[in-house]
């Protein structure tokens, strides 16, 4: 009798582990996990089919539900910003692509804050089976077992994961914060600095190390006018504004 409870102890944390191994959560530096399914925009392989561009993953829990539909109202509505930045967006929820279709004529049906109707160019993508919402660990079984937690998976050129944040199910995301991180990434790579609290574009920005050598500074006496510092260990570069 106790073997047999052990082997069924041991087999349950078996599954167990398989589970939760199956719905990690990919690291900051990591590679972004591939994937393929249907879309609104047809076929796609995320994130390979949007090439050398910067791309960023939303996850929904579910079509329809009001703060979803929010979101994707906002995104419609800066896609532009996005696009400036050289940002591909992707959204996924564990609903299949019939209803996706569905939901995107319904949101380009309404004219949100005043704003006039706005098309969805971005992909919404099939995951009814929730094989991507695994490898991206978008399932916290804590909250949901078959619906996403509000996840954003920023993802570089090279397919690499850059910041990832979740949000619980009734918070809507502020899309302004998520447009500020990725230009603070882009920048910081750049030009090779580091971006302070509060950081918007064209702010000063904070010096990894000592901003110039004795010898920069006598060939060039202006480049300290460049810099400043506080205290002993905080030197920035001054920005553009």
């Amino acid at each position: 009798m106790k073997k047999m409870f052990l082997t069924l102890t041991v087999t349950v944390f078996l599954i167990g582990s398989a589970v939760a191994e199956g719905n990690k959560i990919p690291l900051i530096g990591s590679k972004a996990p591939s994937f393929t399914t249907q879309s609104t925009n047809g076929k796609i392989t995320f994130p390979d089919s949007f090439g050398n561009n910067w791309k960023i993953l939303f996850s929904h829990p579910q079509d329809f539900t009001p703060v979803c539909t929010s979101e994707l109202l906002e995104l419609a509505y800066m896609h532009d910003e996005f696009e400036k930045l050289g940002v591909k967006l992707a959204v996924i929820s564990t609903d299949d692509v019939k209803i996706h279709n569905l939901w995107k004529a319904h949101i380009e049906d309404l004219d949100y804050k005043n704003r006039g109707k706005q098309k969805v160019h971005f992909p919404i993508l099939d995951d009814h089976k929730a094989e991507a919402s695994k490898l991206y660990g978008m399932l916290h079984e804590t909250a949901s077992t078959n619906r996403d937690i509000r996840g954003v998976f920023i993802i570089d050129s090279n397919n690499m994961i850059r910041s990832s944040n979740f949000y619980p199910m009734e918070i809507g995301r502020n899309i302004d914060e998520i447009i500020r991180t990725v230009a603070a990434l882009q920048t910081a790579e750049d030009e090779k600095v580091l971006t302070p609290a509060n950081w918007n574009e064209g702010d000063d920005v904070l010096m990894p190390h000592f901003p110039y050598t004795e010898e920069q500074l006598a060939n060039d006496p202006n480049i300290k006018d460049q810099y400043y510092r506080v205290g002993d260990r905080l030197w920035f570069q001054k920005g553009s504004k």
